[in-house]
């Protein structure tokens, strides 16, 4: 049984407590839809780009902003596959958490095909590995150095079973979100259960713990960004050793890191919503609304798909087809969506 032993230093007790002073205050801000919709896509975004870019991923975040348009780039295709396929993990994240389903091995594995689709062989996508793992280090003009060295590949089911199970007690333990999270990812590090793919895998996994514990702060933050600002720290933090039986066990250290680079973030959320909350608006009074958390959900399955059908929302909100409607028809006298085809085909799309 997986049993992961740390210590809640003061230094992470006083960054949990500020973290918690900063989640009631981004709560309860009041934003103008379009400044939030920004905002959230701007997380998409860097979530995206940091993510891959730590795996050597050369576009740029412009790029990535193209991607997530639809648009095309001129860039290598497993480039391109990479990005459009945690774009897709990070989209699957947030349908989990909606509809409230458990972190089960079957999401673990459906994340990791998604990261790796089109990148890895099928056999080897949302499977785990059949064989040894390495991660090596190269370096110009010297031979590759073996820095870790996974557990036996059929130890693996075992394992992620066990993890799974902690993730599931975890919740009724009232261990914090943040450090099941943190937990989290640098177990998936240590067993390294994929062929590749692993690091993405481990850092989506980490933020749908987060989503579905209740701390996904509007989805305005990309913890993603602090890991690539400083890689050989990111690397150094997450201390696995030389090999899974050999490790050291105490995930304390790198809990502190997890949760200093998480008030970080967090703290660069606050501000971009103090600097929009205090600024004058100086727009029609139609558009100084602010929404409740069912019409927050159709506007940002509209900012992500373009258009929106009345099934749609009853897909999104779970709730009778009545009362979606009846969401739909808000916004619309709003002026925030208009509605376009008529008949069965009919939908909403963005002012």
């Amino acid at each position: 049984m997986f049993n992961p032993h740390y210590k809640i230093s003061n230094k992470i007790v006083n960054w949990l407590t500020s973290i918690a002073e900063a989640k009631a205050l981004i709560d309860r801000a009041r934003l103008l839809p379009k400044h939030e919709l920004k905002l959230r896509r701007q997380a998409l975004i860097r979530m995206t780009h940091s993510s891959t870019a730590i795996e050597g991923n050369q576009l740029n975040t412009r790029q990535v902003e193209d991607l997530l348009a639809h648009k095309k780039i001129d860039a290598p295709s497993r480039d391109v596959f990479e990005v459009q396929n945690y774009i897709k993990a990070l989209k699957y994240i947030q349908q989990v958490v909606e509809k409230k389903q458990s972190t089960t091995e079957k999401a673990i594995l459906k994340i990791h095909k998604l990261v790796t689709a089109d990148t890895l062989p099928e056999e080897q996508s949302g499977h785990y590995r059949r064989g040894a793992v390495y991660v090596v280090r190269r370096r110009y003009g010297q031979p590759q150095e073996v820095m870790y060295t996974g557990p036996d590949a059929k130890k693996v089911p075992g394992l992620m079973k066990d993890l799974v199970e902690w993730i599931r007690q975890s919740a009724g333990k009232e261990i914090h979100p943040i450090i099941a999270a943190g937990i989290v990812h640098q177990e998936i590090a240590a067993i390294h259960p994929f062929s590749d793919g692993n690091g993405r895998t481990a850092r989506a996994l980490a933020t749908l713990i987060l989503y579905e514990r209740g701390y996904d702060f509007r989805r305005l933050f990309a913890l993603e960004d602090y890991y690539n600002q400083d890689r050989p720290a990111y690397y150094a933090a997450i201390n696995i050793g030389k090999n899974y039986e050999a490790r050291g066990i105490d995930f304390t250290p790198w809990l502190e890191y997890f949760v200093k680079g998480f008030k970080q973030e967090i703290d660069e959320v606050k501000e971009k919503i103090a600097s929009l909350s205090l600024k004058k608006v100086d727009e029609k009074i139609q558009s100084k609304v602010y929404l409740d958390r069912d019409q927050m959900q159709i506007l940002d399955f509209l900012d992500q798909v373009g258009k929106i059908t009345a099934q749609d929302a009853v897909d999104i909100l779970r709730c009778p087809k009545r009362t979606a409607q009846s969401y739909l028809q808000k916004l619309k006298k709003m002026g925030m969506i208009k509605q376009v085809g008529k008949g069965p085909a009919s939908g909403y799309i963005l002012v």
